[in-house]
């Protein structure tokens, strides 16, 4: 592999410096790197930041290859920024078995454009009855850490409790869709004063608080991890808060559509707002980003739930639920969280790239951008408008919310282990 230097880039959004990239390796980081034999990018401010790790992306693959494949989805993920994603289980079939994770690690490292480490089903089939094959799945070639019902609640505390005991012994995490079913029988939008005026069912917030607090609990009783996904509430917030401040070992992550957009959208009727769980109230937005900005939530995760057209472009009730995510999320955070001043980019590379590696305990990703590290990074030029149009996505899907939306930032150059994924905003 050649040489790379990437010449004055603000390394995390500090003060300008070189980085030179030795095969998969990053040989140097300071001022004045002489560029010898290498291949030379002038950065000009640029941020670099190491390559951002999602804890929670639907790739589809196997069984709904309409809406997404490994290939699609991971070249979507490149553009994002993305050096690794964690697939999840609710394929066709269920990730449940050894044999399913391993065909999905295999399709990530066929693919080459990102790292793709997956997850395992709780439950066989996502039924929420049986404990699926969680340490077969571990000891497979695929490794798995991370097991989630996602699209489905393991609502059964005594199937919780088990999953959680027995991850224990290999430092695995249960990662918690948080959706007390009876609570949402029907529900097809936040419950409050919109679901209200425009007839439509109500997804009360408690659906997702009380499953929360049972499961810290649960966590706390048995001494194992527990992560919830897509928090989207300001009191699933508060409970999580209170958790930590117990010592108790719960993570905690927020999509950028909850960090952006309000229950406010759906009076359009469009189904591209349709999304589980439900877009929230001004307020629960608000107490979400502060959640990020003080650590309460450890990280952002996209959440990038690809469908086929036909799935969206129908009346609300029969829509599918769910939105993509991966090539917008960076800048979604940058509008959301940078902009306003409550985190720079330095909390940027904790939230999106060092605390889930953490959590999904992904060797190699997350690390630090610095000498001997391995040379998985991401470039970002900050200052880059731009208008969302989906027909130029990489993604299979474009279920984006954010058509015709500004947005600012753009990755303008990925590398995944020294390799350059994307270059000059395009697919290498």
């Amino acid at each position: 592999m050649s040489k790379i230097l990437i010449r004055g880039a603000k390394v995390l959004g500090g003060e300008p410096q070189d980085v030179l990239i030795d095969g998969e390796t990053i040989a140097a980081v300071g001022t004045g790197l002489e560029a010898g034999d290498a291949t030379v990018i002038e950065a000009d401010g640029q941020v670099l930041l190491p390559g951002l790790v999602d804890l929670h992306t639907h790739l589809r693959e196997p069984g709904r290859e309409d809406s997404e494949t490994v290939l699609t989805g991971t070249k979507a993920a490149a553009v994002g920024g993305y050096t690794a994603v964690h697939a999840m289980a609710n394929t066709f079939p269920v990730a449940d078995t050894a044999g399913v994770v391993e065909q999905v690690w295999r399709l990530g490292r066929e693919s080459g454009y990102c790292d793709v480490q997956p997850v395992g089903a709780v439950t066989v089939g996502l039924e929420g009855k049986q404990l699926a094959e969680l340490g077969a799945m571990h000891d497979s070639a695929a490794g798995v850490k991370v097991f989630s019902d996602d699209g489905k609640c393991v609502d059964d505390a005594v199937i919780m409790r088990r999953a959680l005991e027995y991850v224990k012994a290999f430092d695995g995490v249960v990662a918690q869709h948080a959706q007390e079913p009876r609570l949402t029988e029907g529900a097809q939008m936040n419950e409050g004063i919109v679901s209200s005026e425009l007839g439509l069912g109500g997804w009360p917030a408690v659906a997702e608080e009380s499953i929360i607090a049972r499961d810290v609990l649960l966590a706390a009783h048995v001494g194992s991890r527990v992560h919830i996904c897509h928090l989207s509430t300001a009191g699933s917030v508060e409970i999580v808060r209170w958790a930590k401040s117990k010592g108790w070992n719960v993570t905690a992550e927020v999509t950028p559509h909850h960090l952006l957009l309000t229950d406010e959208l759906v009076r359009t009727y469009n189904p591209v707002y349709k999304v589980n769980p439900p877009l929230r109230t001004e307020a629960d937005v608000l107490a979400l980003r502060e959640a990020l900005a003080d650590g309460t939530i450890d990280c952002v995760a996209t959440d990038h739930a690809p469908h086929p057209h036909e799935d969206k472009d129908c009346e609300w009730a029969a829509a599918a639920m769910g939105m993509v995510g991966l090539e917008t999320a960076l800048s979604v955070v940058q509008q959301t969280m940078v902009e306003t001043g409550l985190i720079d980019w330095a909390g940027v590379a904790d939230r999106m790239s060092f605390r889930p590696a953490a959590i999904g305990r992904l060797d190699g990703h997350g690390r630090p951008v610095s000498a001997g590290e391995p040379a998985n990074l991401t470039l970002v030029d900050p200052a880059y408008r731009g208008v969302v149009d989906p027909a130029g996505f990489a993604s299979r899907s474009r279920n984006t919310p954010y058509e015709g939306r500004e947005l600012p930032g753009r990755v303008t150059h990925t590398f995944l282990r020294g390799r350059a994924t994307v270059v000059d905003g395009k697919l290498a």
